[in-house]
């Protein structure tokens, strides 16, 4: 028996162990372009030493020029990045919302896999537990896997005894620890033909699989995935969740809409996106070495031919309600989105084919968009500065028209992003939005020291904080 027994262990050890690897490098080993593991490629290296050792021989040659070369192109990308997210959401509050397909029978639905990723989360497992136990799907067919880090023993405590639609994976140690190496480590056991990823804190609307399994059935193959609306049960709790709320509201409502009606590549959310899990494993998975692994995925399924729809179904989350939990969540988003900017533009030439002319642009002005612009805030703010100031003409001048044109966008979309849902106390806060995109950059640069420093580091949000969440 104790021979039988060594065997069966062994065999265990040997596909945990396969299991692992997958998760690590599966995406390396197979699509290896795609993988942020390289953070910079040779190639990329010596482009960005070109630049600079040109930046560089254009100042010494005539300072005055360079610096207004300089100030004029930053001053009328961030120009153009407002406009474009302007674009955006006109196209996204104009979209065709996917009319509710007929509701499928109990035993038409195929099974469905729900993915949650949970690291030191013993104190939402509770409220977590009973939102996954309000969704409005057959048991028999409902396969929830619950997946905690092997020695992440306080969560493993609070799971306790559940029923048969849970079951906990543990993942072993190793790096890089990341909720796509997580995911990558669960994606084999999922016995679903449909998959959802939902966080620690989600409280997702009760019919959401039921709508996503209905319209998978009548949209065609190449539909991977289905975007469902993210949003927070705690906005009003106070100004930082009330702009962050603002934001959600902009972003899931019309610009990613806008993204999916202008045919740009879409960078998901990090949860509530449904997929066909076929398309998963034809995309080898999520990529465990980015830290954004949703904005990737959408992007790699776009160029793979697949297509990623919005659909309307909520799921609300826990907004960080103190601004160092903010910082660190913002950060690390930052850092995934210049990951996924350096991964897809190793070939620009490869991005334009899979892509075309305007998803080529989109992907520029969106993914590059998101980090760039944070990055140049706070250098217009300070030119701007110097420029009442000193009383300069020229150049100067370009730089506060850009600066105070696109902030007056970011304010007005911010706004007008919250009446879809008819939340009208929280738009006075979209007076604060140049506050808040102060602070995004803030996040920015902590962010782009973390890259070359710690590019894989996966900075843990804090949930279970809102005095709202019970």
């Amino acid at each position: 028996m104790s021979s039988l027994q060594s065997r069966y262990d062994a065999v265990e050890r040997h596909f945990r162990a396969r299991l692992l690897a997958r998760a690590v490098d599966g995406l390396e080993r197979h699509d290896p372009q795609f993988s942020a593991r390289r953070v910079i490629t040779r190639g990329q290296g010596v482009v960005l030493s070109i630049l600079a050792l040109t930046a560089i021989a254009a100042t010494a040659w005539s300072p005055r020029a360079a610096g207004a070369l300089v100030m004029d192109s930053l001053a009328w990308w961030f120009l153009a990045n407002a406009a474009f997210r302007a674009v955006l959401f006109a196209m996204g509050a104009t979209a065709t919302r996917i009319p509710a397909p007929w509701p499928l029978r109990d035993e038409e639905l195929p099974a469905y896999t729900v993915l949650v990723p949970l690291y030191r989360e013993a104190e939402v497992v509770p409220r977590l537990i009973a939102a996954l136990s309000a969704l409005d799907y057959p048991h028999a067919k409902l396969d929830i896997k619950l997946i905690v880090e092997a020695d992440d023993a306080e969560t493993i405590a609070a799971l306790g005894a559940l029923d048969e639609r849970f079951h906990v994976l543990r993942v072993p140690e190793g790096g890089p620890r990341t909720k796509p190496r997580a995911c990558n480590y669960a994606l084999p056991f999922a016995r679903g033909r449909l998959l959802v990823i939902y966080d620690a804190e989600d409280r997702p609307e009760r019919d959401q699989l039921r709508k996503a399994a209905a319209i998978f059935a009548s949209s065609p193959r190449d539909i991977a995935c289905l975007q469902a609306r993210l949003n927070f049960y705690n906005a009003r709790e106070n100004i930082l969740t009330r702009l962050f709320a603002g934001d959600y509201a902009l972003w899931f409502d019309y610009l990613l809409p806008g993204l999916e009606r202008a045919g740009v590549p879409m960078p998901l959310g990090g949860t509530s996106n449904h997929f066909r899990i076929e398309a998963l494993a034809a995309i080898h998975g999520w990529d465990p070495f980015n830290v954004t692994e949703d904005a990737d995925l959408g992007i790699r399924l776009a160029r793979k031919n697949y297509r990623v729809r919005t659909f309307d179904s909520t799921t609300f989350e826990e907004a960080p309600t103190e601004l160092g939990n903010w910082v660190r969540q913002r950060s690390r988003w930052q850092k995934g989105y210049m990951q996924t900017w350096l991964v897809h533009m190793r070939s620009p030439r490869q991005l334009l084919r899979n892509a075309g002319v305007m998803g080529f642009l989109g992907f520029q002005l969106f993914i590059g968009g998101t980090f760039v612009s944070a990055l140049l805030n706070p250098i217009l703010w300070v030119v701007s500065a110097i420029s009442f100031a000193a009383a300069m003409l020229g150049t100067t001048h370009i730089c506060v028209t850009c600066l105070v044109l696109g902030n007056l966008f970011y304010m007005a979309l911010s706004t007008a992003g919250l009446i879809r849902r008819r939340w009208f106390s929280l738009m006075p806060a979209g007076a604060l939005v140049p506050l808040y995109w102060g602070l995004i950059s803030v996040a920015f640069y902590r962010a782009a020291a973390q890259l070359v420093s710690r590019p894989f580091h996966w900075e843990k949000t804090r949930h279970g904080t809102s005095r709202l969440a019970a």
